[in-house]
């Protein structure tokens, strides 16, 4: 079966110890202190490969440790530094801290390599704590200890249009004839348990990447069936088609399917909402004559709503160009950046916490807040957006700086600069 979400545990190696010894030459009665520094832990790294596209690999191997640095030496020699451990994945997985579900990275867009937990320092030897009153220290430092994590791995798959509807709706079929996509596809429920994606071509050099969405059952927001499953890949899509068999062959109302597969959308994540969509109202071969034309009612359910319809046949290809064209036209309206889960939770490291950072006011009343720490969590927080500036807002608390800026004299309404960024102080 297609593997989408795996648990796994990680490990970054030890930092060597450092080593204590010390010279013994001939004619040297009194040598100094020359133990060597410890090696540097392996990195954990998660890498993009583009030859995966599932997660199985995770299934029969959880856990991953990379190698302790080695220790030093004498001499003055320097430990070994441990290979990293480079864990390749395919892109649109997202990286999930498992005991809060909070996003770590989303290999997706331009991040293609990410250091998930850094290794251990190696610790320093001997000979970097030799005083003038203190020439023969027999101590040394241990190296910083790596870090572990229990993480859940989700492949979200990364498609500019999602096909979403009931089984058997005929999903596979558009797919199959608009596209270089060849899903399995027969006549029962639930043929399709993997998405499908597949490259729409039209002419002019036009294109977008399609996905098959398995099919929705109701309360598949709550888990039901594979719901999850099939849902976390909506979200990267940036246009949705809701595909109904509008000639009821099944005995089923694609109106209420609609609304029944909407409802599970805004359960599971209400901006799935806002995206746009149309409505490809399928089968249309086999409508009858003499029965109310259902292609008109989809019309006067929902076009009044923004949502279009368009009656297409899957098997025939009736009225799929119209579809097509009509679905590129909406792409061109939104953003053409890629769905990117932000990040939402950071690793603390012992010697982060360390960093130093400062807190001074300038003679026109500015706080300016500097410090590597302050520095490198800007290098990876998307202010701009309400989660990154909320989790940027946490770590001024956690870390201390709104105490110290408050021991400083900031008043409601100061401004706080970092780094060329000015922020309005407010409680």
């Amino acid at each position: 079966m297609f593997a989408d979400s795996a648990k796994i545990f990680i490990k970054s190696g030890k930092g060597g110890d450092g080593h204590v010894s010390f010279r013994k030459e001939l004619f040297v009665p009194a040598g100094g202190p020359d133990g060597g520094d410890g090696g540097k832990g392996g990195d954990i790294i998660f890498e993009v490969d583009p030859g995966l596209n599932t997660l199985t690999d995770f299934r029969h191997v959880r856990k991953y440790a990379a190698k302790d640095g080695e220790q030093g030496g004498k001499k003055r020699c320097h430990g070994a530094n441990a290979e990293n451990l480079v864990i390749k994945v395919p892109e649109g997985t997202v990286i999930k801290d498992f005991e809060t579900g909070k996003v770590i990275a989303d290999m997706s867009g331009e991040h293609k390599r990410e250091v998930i937990l850094r290794g251990g320092k190696g610790g320093l030897g001997n000979m970097n704590f030799a005083t003038p009153t203190m020439q023969a220290p027999k101590y040394a430092q241990p190296g910083q200890p790596g870090h572990e994590l229990w993480v859940m791995l989700e492949l979200k798959v990364i498609a500019d249009v999602g096909l979403v509807g009931f089984p058997n709706v005929g999903k596979s079929t558009l797919l199959s004839r608009v596209s270089n996509a060849r899903p399995k596809i027969a006549n029962y429920h639930f043929t399709t348990l993997n998405p499908h994606l597949g490259v729409v071509d039209l002419d002019g050099g036009a294109g977008f990447v399609m996905a098959d969405i398995p099919g929705l059952i109701e309360g598949a927001s709550q888990g039901i069936g594979l719901g999850h499953a099939f849902l976390r890949h909506i979200e990267r899509c940036r246009v949705l088609v809701h595909v109904v068999d509008a000639a009821g062959t099944e005995g089923r109302d694609p109106i209420a399917d609609i609304r029944a597969i909407n409802k599970e959308l805004e359960a599971y994540n209400p901006a799935l909402l806002e995206r746009p969509m149309v409505i490809a109202a399928n089968k249309i071969d086999a409508v009858y004559a003499e029965d109310e034309d259902p292609v008109d009612l989809l019309r006067k359910e929902f076009e009044p709503e923004g949502i279009r319809v368009f009656p297409i046949s899957a098997v025939s290809g009736q009225g799929v160009k119209e579809l097509l064209y009509a679905v590129y036209q909406l792409l061109q309206t939104v953003s053409l950046d890629p769905v990117i889960f932000e990040k939402e939770f950071e690793i603390e490291y012992a010697g982060d916490r360390n960093l130093p950072y400062t807190v001074e006011q300038t003679e026109e009343g500015v706080f300016v807040v500097e410090g590597p720490r302050i520095e490198k969590m800007l290098g990876y927080t998307n202010l701009e957006s309400e989660k990154g500036f909320q989790f940027f807002q946490k770590f001024l608390k956690d870390s201390g700086i709104l105490d110290d800026l408050e021991a400083a004299g900031i008043q409601e309404g100061d401004t706080v600069q970092m780094y060329g960024l000015a922020f309005d102080y407010y409680k």
